[in-house]
């Protein structure tokens, strides 16, 4: 089998038996396709690949400069592929193994101060269809939904972006949500997401909705389903507004994420609210909060 054929089949893999996202397969097939364009450059074959190849490989991406970050991802890509190729018989034995990835250095997420999160979701996006003293435009309850609803749920773009009208529960004001590896979780929103969520249905989405938008809870100016990118490009202009610290739709995780951890909520609460597979990544929260506590000590203790 050629380079570009195993490649295609374990995007096959990572798609229909591991379940993961497109940025994943892409991100996974890029780096396959890098290494083994690297062994192939020095003659090496598929089957030939072995633990002093990916090795070199690895050590060709640290002299490029490239992030440690990057780095460990690719190394997860080695070791997920080679565990395939073994698996369909393509090596022999699997190289990988006993690849370890560099520890990446653990940079705390930026988040917004509760005050700057209530005045991001009070930000009036000008979508350029509104007169001065009308009523929101359709575009604007939209935007008024995702700005709520990734900083009240703590939920992914991706993860927003694929709800369908049906996903939303408003007499218990909870989400159903399809996070990574298609794992289903309810995640409970509060009532200003709520009141939100209700002038979108009755005042927005049948303003924009066609035939082509299906049950897609949130829709662009066309009618189709809201790209993730017009989402991001939603809240980065509306923490610009604010003042707030440059960030995307993950910030308004990381935000709310950070929230309930200072309020009191339990971590384990919090990782189930937020889809974590593990704990130990809800706990870069408990990191971020202490960092803020220790700011405002050093502020207004006296003794700091």
């Amino acid at each position: 089998m050629d380079q570009r054929g195993v490649v295609d089949d374990f995007a096959t893999y990572l798609r229909l038996e591991k379940a993961r996202s497109e940025h994943t397969v892409r991100a996974y097939t890029g780096d396959v396709r890098a290494l083994l364009s690297f062994a192939g450059a020095r003659g090496v074959a598929v089957a030939d690949l072995d633990l002093s190849v990916l090795r070199a490989w690895l050590a060709e991406q640290t002299r490029r400069g490239i992030a440690r970050t990057t780095i460990a991802r690719q190394v997860s890509s080695a070791k997920t592929f080679g565990a395939w190729a073994a698996r369909e018989g393509l090596l022999s034995d699997d190289p990988s193994a006993r690849l370890q990835a560099p520890k990446a250095h653990r940079v705390l997420p930026h988040v917004l101060s509760p005050e700057q999160a209530n005045a991001v979701t009070a930000v009036p996006v000008d979508h350029g269809d509104q007169a001065i003293g009308e009523e929101p435009s359709p575009m604007q309850l939209r935007d008024r939904v995702i700005l709520e609803l990734l900083y009240a749920s703590g939920i992914r773009v991706g993860e927003l972006c694929g709800l369908d009208v049906d996903d939303v529960d408003d007499s218990r004001q909870v989400l159903r949500v399809i996070g990574k590896g298609n794992k289903q979780r309810t995640v409970p929103f509060g009532r200003p997401a709520a009141q939100a969520l209700a002038l979108w249905l009755r005042d927005g989405r049948p303003h924009v909705a066609t035939a082509a938008s299906g049950s897609a809870l949130l829709l662009g100016a066309r009618g189709g389903r809201l790209d993730q990118r017009m989402a991001r490009t939603v809240v980065t202009n509306a923490v610009e507004v604010v003042g707030g610290p440059a960030m995307g739709p993950h910030g308004l995780r990381h935000s709310a994420a950070t929230h309930l951890l200072e309020g009191g909520a339990d971590l384990r609460i919090v990782q189930e609210l937020l889809g974590h597979s593990s704990l130990a990544t809800t706990q870069l929260y408990t990191h971020v909060s202490v960092e803020r506590l220790r700011a405002v000590h050093a502020q207004a203790h006296p003794r700091s």
